[in-house]
């Protein structure tokens, strides 16, 4: 049985304070950055009506009442043009804009954990296609994301389903099925995978369109996970949505992007897991279960998880309240890629990179350039540069060097600068200030 009081629900106290440290981490774990409104909202109004808003999609202060429309009429002249570049940009607004911050969070992390990549789809209407079922399914149970990733044609075009024949199985959709979508490494054998291959022959894509062609799928009787039978793709799937390790492996997963590097322990990840298994591998009730959690808001796991570009872009632009005129969406989808995360196309089936993988040169060197051009403003696609002091000068806050520096601090980390970082800034000024604290090591944790 799962050990309760690893996840037992987190209540203010000397040792963890509601405060704004832990406001601004919330913000930017459930979502990508809370705008100064929203985060002294929060404070106000306690963890428990802030998580409601979150786990509701109604967490935003800033969401355009248009924001649905305008996504639907750039997501279709996206698709009309078959530009994935401006699919890009069509996410970046969705990010920004949605009133559903945690919603885009999870498709995001689904569209790495089902990588497909349009380099070799070729398919601007097919990735769409792909991204609207992850964000529809994003919070429901795994079996619904998981049946439903399996019949898009994206998915099935990347894995090479169209070449997995009755008398000549291509295993790469079997093999990345157990090896990443379920079970993980290690606990399937080659066998496994191969008599899996033969399940899912005849699951094809015809006319752009999720097909099984009975006469292309080997009827024969096949040994999966020591289980024989006439097994088919449905029996398949179904046999590896019951193995404790896919509650496991996606219990994994979701505390990857909901905790910092050595933030929780294995066996708390293990009774999650078997939680997650318990309640018919529910992701929703498991996103609510984590993001009430003490552990959740526990020291070790705020400002210990290195954003990824997408996210750090995104809770830059939100952090900051670049929202009319907010930048160019094709700007920042180019310098996401430029930081190592070009949506669309991941390197590889295994997805991104994750945690200090984030953090080398190159990348590092685009997010500080990135802050640089955000702040003059031209090469984000905005029309002027940045004025640091229009923000706090709206909140009724003072505008002077140390008060900025006040200001941005609390608004980016949830803390007051410490006086060995109010010398090291000191003669740092205007917009350059914000630049540089949006590139410092702490700027890059979430």
């Amino acid at each position: 049985m799962p050990h309760t009081e690893n996840w037992a629900p987190y209540v203010p106290d000397d040792k963890a304070p509601w405060d704004l440290r832990r406001v601004v981490h919330l913000h930017r774990r459930a979502g990508f950055a809370g705008t100064w409104d929203e985060l002294q909202r929060d404070l106000r109004d306690g963890p428990g009506a802030s998580i409601d808003r979150i786990l509701a999609g109604k967490t935003s202060t800033h969401a355009p009442a248009e924001f649905a429309a305008t996504a639907d009429l750039l997501s279709t002249s996206a698709l009309a043009s078959g530009d994935i570049n401006r699919l890009k940009a069509w996410w970046f607004y969705r990010m920004i804009f949605t009133p559903d911050p945690l919603g885009e969070k999870l498709t995001l992390m689904w569209h790495d954990h089902f990588a497909t990549a349009n380099s070799k789809v070729q398919d601007a209407a097919l990735m769409w296609r792909q991204n609207d079922a992850l964000r529809q399914h994003a919070r429901g149970r795994f079996d619904a994301i998981l049946n439903a990733s399996l019949r898009e044609p994206a998915l099935l075009f990347y894995l090479d389903a169209q070449t997995n024949r009755k008398g000549r199985a291509n295993e790469n959709l079997a093999r990345e099925l157990m090896e990443l979508f379920t079970l993980g490494v290690g606990n399937y054998s080659e066998a496994d995978v191969k008599d899996a291959a033969r399940a899912l022959t005849g699951w094809t894509v015809e006319d752009g369109q999720f097909t099984k062609v009975l006469a292309q799928h080997d009827s024969g009787e096949k040994a999966i996970l020591g289980q024989t039978g006439k097994w088919t793709a449905q029996n398949l799937i179904d046999m590896l949505l019951r193995h404790p390790a896919t509650a496991q492996r996606i219990a994994v997963k979701l505390c990857r992007l909901f905790f910092g590097e050595r933030a929780i322990d294995p066996e708390a990840v293990r009774d999650l897991g078997s939680d997650l298994r318990e309640h018919d591998l529910d992701v929703g009730r498991t996103v609510e279960k984590i993001l009430r959690s003490r552990l959740f808001f526990a020291d070790a796991n705020i400002a210990t998880r290195v954003s990824g570009p997408a996210e750090f872009i995104a809770g830059t632009v939100r952090a900051l309240g670049l929202f009319d005129p907010a930048p160019s969406t094709l700007a920042l989808a180019d310098w996401s890629a430029r930081m190592g995360q070009d949506l669309f196309d991941p390197p590889n089936v295994g997805g991104w990179p994750s945690g200090r993988a984030w953090v080398h040169t190159r990348s590092l060197i685009a997010r500080s350039n990135f802050a640089t051009a955000l702040m003059a403003g031209r090469d984000a696609g905005l029309p002027s540069p940045y004025n640091p002091a229009s923000l706090p000068g709206s909140c009724g806050l003072g505008t002077g060097q140390a008060d900025l520096l006040t200001f941005y601090h609390r608004l980016l980390f949830g803390t007051d600068p410490t006086e060995s970082a109010r010398s090291r800034l000191n003669g740092v000024s205007g917009s350059r200030l914000v630049a540089v604290l949006l590139s410092s090591p702490e700027g890059q944790l979430g």
